[in-house]
């Protein structure tokens, strides 16, 4: 008899293991909504409470969206009111934070926290996460009301596709994002959405603890290189080619590469660092919050990483982009046609194009990029537009919440 050997890639191994612990947890969450729909029937809801049921939900999908939900709890903690606080980052500051009214619980990640997201009771979930009904986050019929909290003060329509398409409402950050929602609600057919402006919570965290850094001493000029990451970025794109001449200047060289480069571009971060590991005036910036680098920097050199805006509304300092191809197609913003995103545009308006070929003379390049009168009130349109609110907008979203539950109830 012949023996007969099943084998499984490594990648369906991992997919399987995936589906697995997803079905684990969904039987799990539906078994437990089972049980609280049995003890209501057979006690006719005499002392059972549903105690999945809740007014208010916060969902944090990861540990860099902290300050985003922070000054939203704080507001709920302010006024004393209860709201539900759900994460899915096991060390999430909300537990060493003492509130008494945020009800704070870590429900897993993935499958896991999408089976229990999908069963939640609650008249009002406001989310950071997009694509509401469209992956394996799912509307839940106990829900009334899904909100999504933008975390960029980009385009609304810079997600992926069909990310806001199912919400019930989207909190922006400044109100010239609403044509594109429309004109995205009217081509698709889809209903319309409530759209509200509550300025940027994250913003309002970083200005104040800008304000509190104290200036260098015997300051050096310093530049700030921030860049996106993929084949288009530029430390990934340009790399030695770059960073060479910057760090023949003599000045200080901060280069603070996006997250995600270290998942996926590590092979290249690895060889630059061991490159430059002996030249003193290049500094390699991972820290979790970009304010330090932001602050002691002169300029800022990048290509279309939303720290563009965090470094121009925060810093109101000039801004030295390279162009790059971005590849549209996946984001709503592809079925946006005629124009280019507003983050593009507006970017172009107030910053500094630097081209390849000025790589080779950039110490000359950036003394000549003088800061203008006209640049500076470019960046202060900008963040006219798209940061309102400002310094509120923990309250902003608080009090939307409040209105929409006596609204809904």
């Amino acid at each position: 008899m012949n023996d007969f050997l099943l084998y499984i890639d490594p990648g369906t191994g991992s997919m399987l293991f995936s589906i697995l612990i997803g079905a684990t947890a969904t039987l799990y969450f539906l078994a437990r909504a089972a049980w609280m729909k049995l003890k209501f029937l057979v006690t006719g809801n005499k002392g059972a409470q549903d105690t999945s049921a809740h007014k208010y939900v916060l969902y944090n999908e990861d540990k860099r969206y902290w300050f985003v939900f922070k000054p939203i709890l704080d507001a709920f903690e302010k006024h004393e009111t209860e709201v539900t606080y759900l994460t899915s980052h096991k060390e999430d500051k909300v537990f060493e934070s003492n509130y008494k009214f945020v009800k704070a619980e870590y429900i897993g990640e993935g499958n896991a926290a999408f089976a229990r997201l999908n069963l939640l009771s609650a008249d009002i979930v406001v989310m950071t996460t997009p694509g509401l009904q469209v992956y394996q986050l799912k509307r839940s019929k106990n829900v009334k009301h899904y909100s999504h909290l933008e975390h960029s003060t980009g385009d609304a329509t810079m997600y992926r596709l069909f990310g806001l398409d199912y919400f019930d409402s989207v909190l922006v950050t400044g109100m010239y994002k609403e044509k594109d929602v429309r004109y995205l609600e009217q081509q698709r057919g889809i209903a319309k959405k409530e759209i509200v402006s509550v300025g940027c919570t994250y913003l309002d965290v970083f200005k104040e603890k800008m304000e509190q850094i104290p200036q260098e001493e015997n300051h050096n000029f310093t530049v700030l290189l921030s860049p996106s990451w993929g084949p288009a970025a530029i430390l990934s794109r340009y790399g030695e080619k770059l960073l060479d001449p910057l760090i023949e200047t003599g000045w200080n060289i901060i280069v603070r590469p996006h997250p995600q480069s270290k998942i996926s571009e590590k092979e290249m971060l690895d060889r630059l660092t061991k490159k430059y590991e002996n030249k003193q005036n290049l500094i390699w910036d991972y820290n979790g919050e970009n304010i330090y680098s932001m602050k002691k920097a002169d300029i800022m050199i990048s290509d279309f990483s939303g720290i563009i805006y965090d470094y121009t509304f925060l810093c109101d300092k000039p801004v030295m982009y390279v162009n790059a191809n971005m590849d549209l197609r996946m984001y709503d913003a592809y079925d946006v046609p005629g124009q280019k995103p507003w983050q593009v545009n507006a970017v172009h308006e107030f910053g500094i194009e630097l081209k390849e070929d000025q790589f080779k003379n950039i110490k000359d390049v950036i003394q000549n990029a003088s800061d203008s009168k006209e640049l500076a009130e470019k960046r202060a349109k900008a963040k006219a537009e798209a940061w309102e609110h400002i310094g509120t907008a923990g309250e902003e979203v608080y009090n939307f919440m409040v209105n929409k539950e006596k609204e809904l109830s």
